[in-house]
This record gives C-alpha cells, structure tokens and sequence, in this order.
C-alpha cells in the first residue's frame, strides 16, 4: 500500500485503507453493510444550510445520509478511486474528490463541519490530518472523529477498538488546536467532536 499507521507504526496492509481492484470494491460493499453511521449523525450538529466535508467517504454510506441532510454543500474526499466510483452512485449532489486526512484540497475555512468515520487509524501522521482538517474548517465550525468502539461494540468494533492511550493522543491533538474537545461513547463508535470557539 505504500502507508504506514500511525498507530502501528507498521504498513497498512488493509483493503479497507485505500480498497482498489475487485477486492477493494468487495471491500467497499462490505463497509458499505456494516458501518452503521447514522449514529453519528446527531453528533454533527448539522444546522440548515452548512457546508460539511467528509474525509474517506469509502462507498458513500455517510455521503449519503448527509445528503438527506438540511446541508447547503456535501463533500467528500477519499484516496480511492474505485470507492470514488462507488460512492458517486450514492453521492446526490455532493462534491466527491480524490484526497486524504492530510491533503483534502480544498481551500482554508471551507466546511462549518467536517466528519471522519473510521478512518483516523489508518492515516500514517496524526497530527498531519488533524492540522489539515482544522485548516478546512471555518472560524465556529467543528470537526468530528469516529472509530470503532462505543458502548455496545460489535464483534467488528471489538476486534478493532483503539488502545486508551491512542484515543488520548487524538484528543490531545484535537485540544492542540481547538478550544473545545468533547468525548462520546455511541453504540458502536468512539467520537470525539472538536469545536471552534470563534
């Protein structure tokens, strides 16, 4: 795959990081499936005509929850593009791209929300994405980070729940460059919502 996690510190030999070919689409469907995300959806926050940017859209399952939002603009960025494809069929009208945590490509102060969904772990430097999507977000805006985990884990949450330790450091790079850090344990997923106090 050419990346390294910056939870391992090893290379990300997953499917699941940047699916491609027939596996990766096989991949695509599979998350499409099992990743219940609608319950992040309240932690959003969305309000009606805000901009919201999703980073590792992957087959479109949140992209397309978000278009049934009051959301003025939807994107999405996700580094590949087979699950590009895929997602585009969910898309709406949303802005879907070709991108990463650390290079989304669009300009500075561009979303009120940007939203990842289990994706964090997989990036190969932390602080290098959680930089790039403050630089994305507006003055009073908010960046939410999901992973697998919560309160009612599934099998697949279990199995892939990050160590305390990790969670900590994304919290305290969050804190480095937001005022506001807040903690939510959903069913199956660990969020932490950043907010701007601008």
């Amino acid at each position: 795959m050419g990346t390294r996690s910056w939870v391992t510190g090893g290379p990300v030999n997953s499917p699941f990081a940047s699916p491609s070919g027939l596996i990766g689409r096989l991949a695509g469907r599979f998350m499409y499936y099992t990743n219940r995300q609608e319950e992040v959806l309240p932690v959003l926050d969305l309000r009606p005509g805000e901009s919201v940017l999703e980073v590792g859209y992957g087959p479109g399952a949140l992209i397309r929850l978000l278009g049934r939002t009051d959301a003025g603009r939807v994107c999405g960025v996700d580094p590949s593009p087979d699950m590009l494809k895929l997602a585009a069929r969910r898309a709406g009208g949303a802005d879907l791209r070709l991108g990463t945590a650390s290079d989304t490509g669009f300009p500075d102060g561009s979303f009120d929300c940007v939203v990842t969904v289990n994706t964090v772990a997989l990036w190969p430097d932390l602080m290098d994405g959680l930089r790039e999507l403050r630089r994305v977000t507006r003055a009073g805006g908010r960046v939410v980070i999901a992973w697998h985990g919560g309160s009612a884990r599934s099998r697949i949450a279990k199995t892939l729940r990050l160590p305390e330790d990790k969670l900590a450091r994304i919290a305290e790079g969050l804190s480095e460059l937001f005022d506001e850090v807040k903690r939510h344990e959903l069913k199956n997923l660990t969020v932490f919502a950043a907010r701007d106090g601008s």
